[in-house]
């Protein structure tokens, strides 16, 4: 799924590095499909941590440039042009998002409160952030012992920098269940026609 996103990456003049965050067990894995999908942008590997946010902190002590596409190899889906239209944007933290298309409820075993769907995003990814300012806040959510599952909502409480909502895609879907990989087949069957 990984090689999906890197293709496009790679074909982004726009981008200038990727960084892999991984275990260092599929390193050898990764360097070899790098080398069979020919492609050109540089490549450097680090090693991922116990949870999400540990791995994108370790990533981000890599990067080299001022501003940083994170994304995950989970959204094999986004579009060429959804990475530009996030790269070009004047802002310079900004996440993919989507509308929540059914109602949503608070509650564990019992219904606590209702949600204003219309006030509602579904995050997705890739987002863009200033780097030092991103690390800064992984920084004071670590020192506080914070955990996020992204890093919009991350930047959002650990900093005072405004994050630009742009709108995504139905498609842009992440596989976490079985059934994800179902969808996912019919959505690549669409995309691989059409790659835009």
């Amino acid at each position: 799924m990984i090689m999906h996103s890197i293709e496009r990456l790679d074909r982004l003049t726009m981008i200038n590095e990727i960084i892999i965050v991984c275990d260092n067990s599929y390193k050898n894995h990764l360097e070899k499909m790098i080398k069979e999908y020919a492609i050109t942008t540089p490549v450097k590997y680090v090693q991922g941590g116990a949870l999400r946010q540990e791995s994108v902190y370790n990533g981000l002590q890599q990067v080299s440039n001022n501003d940083v596409i994170i994304h995950e190899a989970a959204r094999p889906f986004v579009k060429e042009s959804e990475f530009q239209i996030l790269i070009e944007d004047e802002s310079r933290n900004a996440t993919l998002a989507y509308d929540i298309p059914f109602t949503v409820l608070k509650g564990k075993e019992h219904i606590t409160s209702n949600l204003d769907r219309s006030e509602l995003i579904n995050v997705q990814l890739p987002q863009k952030f200033d780097t030092s300012a991103l690390i800064q806040a992984h920084k004071k959510a670590r020192a506080e012992g914070n955990i996020y599952t992204e890093d919009a909502s991350l930047m959002f409480a650990n900093s005072d920098i405004k994050i630009k909502i742009l709108k995504g895609s139905s498609y842009n879907v992440k596989i976490t269940e079985p059934i994800d990989l179902v969808l996912g087949e019919i959505i690549y069957k669409n995309i691989i026609t059409n790659r835009n």
